[in-house]
């Protein structure tokens, strides 16, 4: 059975795809998932994330964008926005634990990103996180 982290790992290549111009991804979703054997419970949770952040994605975007200093979205790698992207979302939208959310964040980035992504993704992330409170 697969993890939460297992699940999200899946729903940041589903958002880099959708990112990358792929928007119909979000019809295949649901193969894709079954695919990489996220099935059940862990199904419902990674297609609720990437529906959710995808709904939401206007305003997740402008709370990445308040947080980038001087720089723009656009700078942002692509991995790294589908990060940023699914954690803003469930520190906005859901009840998980928000250092859950930040941690898993950080490992995936350690995994999936550039060598500078988890303490970039940390800071927005923390930042974010503080304005919450």
């Amino acid at each position: 059975m697969a993890t939460r982290t297992q699940a999200r790992e899946s729903v940041i290549g589903l958002l880099y795809a959708y990112d990358l111009g792929n928007e119909a991804i979000a019809k295949f979703s649901d193969v894709i998932l079954e695919d990489k054997k996220i099935r059940n419970k862990q199904k419902d949770f990674a297609l609720g994330l990437f529906n959710g952040t995808i709904a939401n994605l206007t305003e997740v975007d402008k709370e990445i964008a308040s947080h980038l200093n001087e720089r723009d979205i656009s700078d942002v790698g692509s991995v790294e926005k589908a990060i940023l992207r699914l954690s803003i979302y469930e520190i906005l939208f859901s009840d998980l634990d928000k250092a859950i959310i930040i941690n898993e964040a950080i490992e995936l980035s350690k995994r999936l990103a550039a060598d500078n992504a988890p303490k970039f993704i940390n800071g927005v992330l923390d930042s974010i996180e503080k304005k919450e409170k």
